[in-house]
């Protein structure tokens, strides 16, 4: 009896003395290891940034900030069900449309559903825009000029098709998403980066100097310096962009942008001024938050958020049309139309 005793008594000080203590260790070793070697926060890895969840919140919605568990779970199986329809569906010989992303009878367009992957859940907050400001869920209002610019791109583009340049606009004006068309930006990749039909991946790269940013679409390169350097004022596609270290957020301010970017349909111009914040909130889970400023464009600054899955693939190729008939088909095709007006 005394024996049990003395065992009990050395089982509960094990317990009260060194159990607390492996605790502590694991913690902090969870703790350290979202950390580099040099001891700033570890991103590095593919992040997927796959949303349904839409950039403005849809007009029925109005004031509804936030899809209840059953709502958000009902357009997720929507969703997989429709996915899975157009799967099973019969093939069809149909018309061509001048859209990829709109074809007859719910089709996608030019490619077949199964070459896209918007995803198949909300953000996991269930909100119903990634919009987080203004509270509507809405874009802000544009400015006079805004409006006027794209009023006069609507009356230039009458007849023109999704894809087509804009008459004469072999340069300046590609026509509604001629960046990513002419393969000199991703549709997705921006910057800033927001969700759309494919390729939905990002690599982060850091070293204790810079952070690298690489989308799937495209390959675009984003290099970032973290040593505090002043801006040299060369304008680009992609920006100039500097970096900085908030507590555990990435901060990466982005300005001198040469003219649009594929954001937004090419809306923004070279006065965009963007911040984006990257946060490792968990293991798996990256929250990107951006500000996007342009006050030549819209009325005043605005916010969305989304939240980036570590995904457990690497990135894949992704070949745009550069170096093949593709680009040669568009202008010819063009040049076609042209011909054909002139005629007439």
């Amino acid at each position: 009896m005394r024996n049990r005793i003395i065992a009990a008594v050395l089982v509960i000080s094990f317990v009260s003395v060194f159990v607390p203590t492996i605790l502590h260790a694991e913690s902090q070793a969870q703790t350290t290891s979202n950390l580099t070697t040099w001891g700033a926060p570890d991103l590095q890895g593919v992040w997927d940034f796959r949303s349904i969840t839409p950039m403005e919140r849809p007009d029925g919605l109005a004031d509804k900030e936030f899809l209840t568990e059953e709502e958000a779970a009902n357009l997720e199986q929507e969703t997989l069900e429709r996915n899975q329809a157009l799967l099973d569906r019969s093939a069809e010989r149909t018309e061509a449309t001048e859209s990829v992303d709109r074809g007859e009878n719910g089709a996608p367009g030019f490619y077949n559903n199964f070459w896209l992957d918007r995803g198949t859940t909300t953000v996991e907050t269930r909100r119903t825009s990634l919009i987080v400001d203004p509270y509507n869920g809405k874009f802000p209002a544009l400015t006079t000029a805004a409006e006027e610019k794209q009023t006069n791109a609507r009356k230039d583009r009458e007849g023109v098709t999704t894809h087509a340049p804009t008459y004469g606009g072999w340069v300046e004006d590609l026509g509604a998403n001629g960046l990513q068309l002419r393969c000199i930006t991703g549709f997705n990749s921006g910057p800033p980066m927001t969700p759309g039909g494919y390729n939905n991946n990002v690599q982060l790269f850091q070293t204790p100097q810079y952070v690298a940013l690489l989308n799937e679409m495209n390959h675009n390169v984003r290099i970032i310096p973290l040593d505090g350097r002043p801006e040299i004022g060369l304008r680009q596609w992609a920006g100039e962009s500097h970096g900085y270290w908030e507590g555990g957020t990435l901060v990466v301010e982005t300005s001198n942008f040469l003219r649009e970017t594929s954001f937004a349909s090419g809306q923004t111009d070279e006065n965009l001024m963007l911040v984006e914040r990257f946060t490792r909130s968990e293991f798996g889970t990256l929250s990107y938050e951006v500000i996007i400023d342009d006050p030549t464009v819209w009325s005043r600054p605005w916010t969305y958020e989304v939240p980036m899955a570590l995904n457990d693939q690497s990135l894949f190729e992704y070949a745009c049309h550069e170096g093949n008939y593709g680009l040669e088909n568009i202008l010819a095709g063009a040049r076609l139309e042209e011909n054909e007006g002139a005629a007439k």
